[in-house]
């Protein structure tokens, strides 16, 4: 739970933002907004520099649709057994996708977590909305304190629903007590922006820490 200071909802802020963009809230995907993850970390060194190897390794086989059931709910071990019996000359490769899952997981992008932190001294409601394990979670939780400023975390791997459906924009709005024309809505992948548009959040498609912060001024959210 995120302790608002005394006088950081001030009206005087409040006024100067227009009243169509009256945002009182931020909703924050995590990875590849504030927190870096890439399986390449993990795999580069066991393809020994070949890219183009891992590349096939990472679109065929150990596939992004493959790892959304995953984020989605489904359990690691059952995940990977299947993903064995379909490839099981990559048996090893694709049993480090849980075992050596840390590695992927790289550091906070320190410019975003700038801007979350600025967010947070004005007085914003602050909220996540991740496509995440439920079991990896924890491994987050416990490198980056930031993770706590949020006041609520919908995490796809808990409530089995992972972005772009709709139905956990929907779980995050009456969770959370969301109003989506008052809250911004950030995300790096395009067709999660588009969702959330279309359920009338203003969603911004994360590219860079500049960028953001150019658009959020914008919206006299920040500096």
């Amino acid at each position: 739970m995120v302790n608002v200071q005394p006088g950081l909802r001030s009206s005087t802020f409040y006024r100067k933002l227009p009243l169509q963009h009256s945002i009182d809230t931020a909703l924050f995907d995590l990875g590849g907004v504030l927190i870096d993850w890439n399986p390449r970390y993990l795999y580069r060194s066991h393809f020994r520099e070949d890219e183009t190897a891992m590349e096939h390794f990472l679109e065929h086989v150990c596939a992004g649709a493959w790892n959304h059931e995953i984020d989605a709910g489904k359990p690691f071990a059952d995940a990977v057994a299947e993903r064995q019996r379909l490839f099981p000359d990559h048996a090893e490769l694709i049993a480090l996708w849980q075992s050596g899952w840390e590695t992927m997981l790289g550091d906070a992008i320190e410019e975003t977590v700038a801007i979350l932190r600025e967010l947070r001294a004005r007085g914003l409601r602050l909220y996540a909305l991740t496509n995440w394990s439920y079991e990896t979670f924890p491994v987050a939780r416990r490198r980056f304190d930031f993770i706590n400023w949020f006041e609520d975390i919908v995490i796809s791997g808990e409530v089995k629903l992972a972005k772009p459906d709709p139905l956990i924009f929907e779980l995050a709005r009456t969770r959370c007590r969301l109003a989506p024309a008052s809250t911004v809505y950030i995300d790096d992948a395009l067709r999660n922006v588009e969702a959330a548009r279309s359920l009338g959040f203003h969603a911004l498609h994360f590219q860079n820490a500049a960028r953001l912060r150019t658009e959020l001024a914008t919206l006299n959210l920040v500096r």
